[in-house]
């Protein structure tokens, strides 16, 4: 059976590891928490461990960065 087959189109629940994630609640997607765009789990490359919240693409994840203040040389 295909990892994604049968779960309907409905959000996943997601622990998000290094390098990996782990499903926790079958699902199609997964929520950006950025942009707020559905992102499918076939094409989620892009999350925080520390906050556990997945994005859209790679501008995504740098502007959650931003906002954390997480970036070399960035004040807090």
């Amino acid at each position: 059976m295909n990892l994604f087959e049968g779960n309907g189109n409905r959000e996943a629940q997601i622990r998000y590891l290094d390098a990996d994630f782990q499903i926790l609640s079958p699902g199609s997607y997964v929520v950006c928490a950025m942009t707020g765009r559905q992102i499918p789990l076939d094409e989620l490359r892009y999350w925080s461990v520390a906050r556990q919240e997945p994005y859209a693409d790679a501008v995504a994840s740098l502007e959650a960065d931003k906002r954390a203040g997480v970036l070399p040389n960035q004040k807090r």
